[in-house]
């Protein structure tokens, strides 16, 4: 071992402890007038009460983009074409039992008028208010990045 490898991995170090990563894909609907979809959580959820962007889990062999597609179309009954998504930013985030990491789409196309299916309420915000709605630690750091677009 080099002396930096001594510094950086000292003997008797713990080994970071392994944690599992959820993948979940997340879309900032933009409509018209700028402003974005956000979904307010449902009670007995985690994080309920929070507001946050549309979305969900990643299944086993399924790509973000289909993912999110399917979540749309469950969560507001909306059809999306994958083309339609567009990658803007993600989210690394060490929630106490998982790590959860969140790409998030832009999306200003879509078939029907969302409406909330698993979410008690939904509302569209203009980017420049965003930080006024209580959201999950995830998704906080991707208000300034959407204000600073859409503003």
């Amino acid at each position: 071992m080099t002396a930096a490898t001594d510094q950086l991995n000292p003997e008797g170090a713990k080994k970071p402890r392994s944690v599992a990563i959820t993948l979940v894909s997340a879309a900032a609907l933009i409509d018209p007038d700028n402003r974005i979809l956000i979904c307010k959580r449902p009670e007995g959820k985690s994080l309920a009460g929070l507001w946050e962007f549309p979305g969900g889990k990643v299944e086993t062999g399924e790509s973000p983009e289909a993912a999110l597609v399917r979540e749309l179309r469950e969560e507001l009954a909306i059809e999306v074409c994958e083309t339609c998504l567009s990658p803007f930013t993600f989210a690394s985030h060490s929630y106490q039992n998982f790590h959860l990491l969140m790409p998030l789409f832009l999306c200003r196309k879509w078939e029907g008028e969302p409406t909330p299916s698993e979410h008690p309420e939904i509302a569209w915000v203009k980017a420049n208010r965003l930080s006024r709605y209580p959201m999950p630690p995830a998704d906080i750091p991707m208000i300034p990045l959407l204000r600073d677009l859409l503003s």
